[in-house]
């Protein structure tokens, strides 16, 4: 079962519809429907939550991984709290204007550092699984 990981991509998932309906709350404040129409509040909402699309998917597979292999459940929850503290930390740093960038920086060191993170633990679990 992936119980830490369904409660990981759970809160992630609330996490993008709040991103989502900023944008689509954007979008009908500005009347725009394509793209950003040059408005930064809408272009700034967009690339958050494209920001988030394109790192999210795979933090959850890297995660849902260590899980399937029988990793102890805080193994797997450590870096799952730092992915989301480091999207919230990012989201955070784009959306406030003028942007963060000092909190934007801080939110994808966190998301690289979890990444890489991740990556080695499942390297290294797996490994020692394979050799146990």
């Amino acid at each position: 079962m992936l119980l830490v990981t369904s409660i990981i991509a759970a809160v992630l998932a609330i996490i993008f519809i709040k991103l989502s309906f900023a944008v689509i709350g954007l979008r009908r404040k500005n009347k725009v429907g394509l793209g950003s129409g040059g408005h930064e509040d809408l272009e700034r909402a967009i690339r958050t939550q494209g920001n988030f699309a394109e790192y999210v998917p795979i933090g959850i597979i890297l995660i849902a991984c260590l899980e399937l292999n029988g990793a102890p459940w805080w193994l797997v929850a450590i870096p799952g709290v730092s992915l989301i503290i480091g999207r919230l930390i990012h989201a955070k740093g784009m959306n406030t204007p003028p942007p963060d960038f000092s909190k934007r920086v801080l939110g994808m060191k966190f998301t690289f550092f979890t990444l890489i993170a991740l990556a080695a633990l499942n390297l290294g679990w797996s490994l020692y699984r394979l050799a146990v």
